[in-house]
């Protein structure tokens, strides 16, 4: 976190020039700024502008009242203002690297960052081992997204700092995002002697993930949400529980964090995730139903209850009434029409006579015209054609989806079924040998389903650290 540097700031009166006997205009002088410093240090910001204002009618060219009083602006968010101060500061000191480091920050607030860079960099030449330049300039490029060029300067500052809790944590940060990841184990390990914190376990606990030390991971995760069970830590124990298939825990971290933070789509979704993989395909649809609900517009939340949904459709309705609630809040979104179309279709096939097989055609044409990259849409368009026996209107349709992902197992099957029913035994015989070849070489759902898992947790932990 950039910050403001709070100066050993001198008597007023040793700065002003002997104009009069002790007791005269300086000795008062010195009172009013003593007292404004001291309205500064106990947080109340309001009184210690209004006379430091006063003061600098009187003292326009004091560097010592303008630098407490762009400190006490920009304690109070007022950036534009601090830094009428803060520069004029720096004029009227130019050789002291703590305004210039204060000056910096501000400048970096206002996102002017060349700016800032070059009165960091000047403050160092002034003071290397100035802790707050460093950590600062370093935060500075963290910020720039220059994470490698961060480092050196965040390191220079735990060097000069080496209890620093903040610079270290932002350190071990850096460690991690340029796989430096035996320092950042090492760093933390170091800092939680310091301070045993639920958010030093967790970033142990990415670091061990990335490493690829799972268990040592969890134990981790379980560490941070032990010592604070909040909905992030929570969220973050139960999928890398999820992650690994250890999925009886999952399930009962997940229960957890769903009673004490009932209103988080993540976790109701991971929740609906871990029963989906345990088999408990009921229980997961409700779960993610309820996150449908708790979130309409999130997308990440419809591929898992539309193949939960696959398993358990005697939720048809709800299920239903969700995916149509998606297409029509997301009329442009290929894949909010593709999830409509087969919520209507699942399911239903052979309960349902009265089905309307021309509406799910209507809707899966409109869903690849939004969207002709979705494979998924073609196979089932050309499985549409085949159930109404327009086999050689079919061939295209699988032709096109395996043209889009040539693992698609049930393409390949579903094309030579058409080839079949059309007479072209050959060339059925070649889809089935594919067929037959992928599903012995991979199991391409399975696999998919992990892929997807993993996606759904890196990029719910990756929106929630993007957060302020």
């Amino acid at each position: 976190m950039l910050r403001m540097l709070s100066l050993a700031l001198l008597p007023l009166a040793a700065c002003l020039q002997a104009q009069e006997a002790a007791g005269g205009p300086n000795e008062r002088l010195d009172r009013q700024f003593q007292a404004a410093l001291a309205q500064y240090e106990s947080g109340r910001f309001a009184e210690a502008a209004t006379a430091l204002e006063a003061l600098l009618r009187t003292v326009p060219e004091s560097f010592e009242v303008h630098e407490l009083l762009g400190l006490v602006y920009s304690a109070q968010s007022q950036d534009a203002k601090a830094a009428v101060h803060l520069e004029k500061a720096v004029r009227l000191k130019p050789d002291s690297a703590a305004a210039r480091t204060n000056l910096a920050t501000n400048l970096a607030r206002r996102e002017r960052y060349p700016f800032a860079e070059e009165q960091f960099n000047k403050a160092l030449e002034l003071e290397p081992q100035n802790y707050d330049a460093n950590h600062n300039l370093g935060e500075l490029y963290v910020r720039g997204g220059k994470v490698a060029a961060a480092t050196p300067y965040l390191e220079q500052a735990q060097r000069i700092k080496p209890d620093s809790y903040e610079n270290g944590y932002d350190l071990a940060l850096a460690y991690i995002v340029t796989s430096r990841l035996a320092d950042a184990r090492q760093l933390l390990q170091n800092l939680l002697k310091q301070k045993d914190s639920a958010e030093l376990h967790n970033l142990l606990g990415e670091v061990e993930e990335k490493d690829g030390k799972f268990v040592a991971a969890a134990n981790e995760y379980e560490l941070a949400a032990h010592l604070d069970p909040s909905e992030s830590n929570l969220f973050d124990w139960g999928s890398e529980l999820l992650l690994h298939r250890t999925l009886d825990p999952a399930i009962q971290v997940f229960q957890n964090a769903a009673e004490r933070y009932p209103n988080s789509p993540r976790v109701a979704i991971g929740l609906g995730i871990a029963y989906y993989s345990r088999g408990n395909y009921d229980d997961a649809v409700k779960s993610l139903l309820k996150a449908a609900d708790l979130s309409p517009a999130d997308p990440r939340v419809y591929p898992f209850l539309s193949r939960a949904y696959d398993s358990s459709p005697s939720q048809a309705d709800e299920v239903i009434a969700r995916f149509r609630r998606f297409a029509e809040q997301q009329p442009g979104n290929g894949r909010a029409q593709y999830y409509y179309a087969m919520s209507l279709w699942k399911g239903k096939r052979a309960q349902d006579p009265n089905l309307d097989l021309t509406q799910i055609g209507a809707l899966l044409k409109k869903s690849i015209a939004l969207d002709p990259s979705l494979a998924e849409a073609h196979l089932q368009l050309g499985n549409l054609y085949s159930e109404q026996g327009k086999y050689a209107d079919s061939i295209p349709e699988y032709q096109r989806a395996l043209g889009l992902n040539s693992d698609l197992a049930d393409a390949h099957y579903r094309l030579g079924q058409a080839y079949v029913h059309t007479g072209d035994k050959a060339l059925a015989q070649e889809q089935l040998q594919a067929y037959q070849k992928i599903r012995e070489q991979h199991l391409a759902d399975i696999e998919k389903q992990r892929a997807e898992v993993r996606q759904f947790v890196y990029a719910a932990k990756d929106a929630s650290a993007a957060k302020p």
